[in-house]
């Protein structure tokens, strides 16, 4: 199963996209994976990597067909900067922008880095696109039923997920735009659940994933009176390539846990 399909030129969601908060919403994850389908319409190309990718989801985007809309800010030798946004009913429900920069050899000299491990669940042949994601909190052991861990360790979670766009190739921009929503779940999946929705993501990244695989570490979280600012490291198997950072807002009405429903679908030919 695949998140979006396309009919007549507009995005119509699965039941894959909704999210956990209301039957009528979908979820991050689904927002801002089609908005970087758009943006990466402008991509240069081949030596140019979308290193900062800033969303902002300041409106509840629903189950009505989604129209997507882009236009290039500056394009330049070094730097392409271009805009998208998706509209339903008319108005606007969420947007993008990003950042292309072209990729040149690193300055010499040794830099500052901090160490700390990646923690990536055991290579496995019999993977499918979008099985379930694994979970991981303090030194536990990776889980893949999220409801058995209740408590205030450092989350990660590991993801495969499914086809965005029905027909559509899911590009590796595209993938790691969709997962950088889950810094929401790793940095405030708790004791008692999720108590934060999240109202941007912004996505840096210093190269694109390797694989399908992409796993997601909390990283930092500062709150106060409601509003939390927190950062997550993403990774593959190869290593970091960038980070999340979100600002949330306290939403404990509608305390939910991860967003996303992952469900098995057939395995890659």
């Amino acid at each position: 199963m695949e998140f979006f399909t396309v009919r007549e030129e507009a995005y119509v969601a699965s039941d894959l996209a909704v999210s956990r908060w209301s039957p009528n919403q979908l979820h991050g994850v689904a927002v801002c994976g089609l908005l970087a389908v758009e943006a990466e319409k402008h991509s240069p190309g081949t030596g140019f990597v979308p290193a900062r990718f800033n969303v902002d989801l300041f409106q509840q985007v629903t189950r009505e067909p989604i129209t997507l809309h882009s236009a290039v800010v500056r394009a330049g030798n070094r730097i392409k900067v271009a805009d998208s946004w998706l509209v339903q009913d008319g108005q606007t429900r969420a947007r993008a922008s990003v950042t292309f920069l072209a990729a040149t050899d690193t300055p010499p000299g040794t830099v500052w880095q901090p160490s700390h491990a990646l923690p990536a669940p055991p290579v496995t042949d019999d993977s499918p696109i979008g099985a379930p994601p694994q979970f991981k909190s303090g030194a536990g052991d990776w889980v893949g039923d999220f409801t058995t861990i209740r408590d205030a360790e450092r989350k990660v979670a590991w993801q495969n997920l499914p086809p965005l766009v029905a027909g559509a190739e899911f590009t590796p921009f595209q993938r790691a735009a969709a997962t950088g929503d889950l810094a929401n779940l790793v940095c405030h999946w708790g004791s008692h659940g999720v108590g934060y929705i999240n109202a941007d993501m912004t996505l840096t990244l210093s190269r694109l994933p390797v694989g399908r695989e992409l796993g997601m570490q909390a990283v930092d979280h500062v709150a106060q009176a409601g509003i939390a600012v927190s950062t997550a490291t993403m990774f593959d198997r190869a290593g970091a390539l960038g980070t999340c950072v979100i600002t949330a807002v306290a939403n404990d009405r509608r305390r939910s846990l991860p967003v996303h429903r992952p469900q098995p679908v057939a395995a890659e030919p």
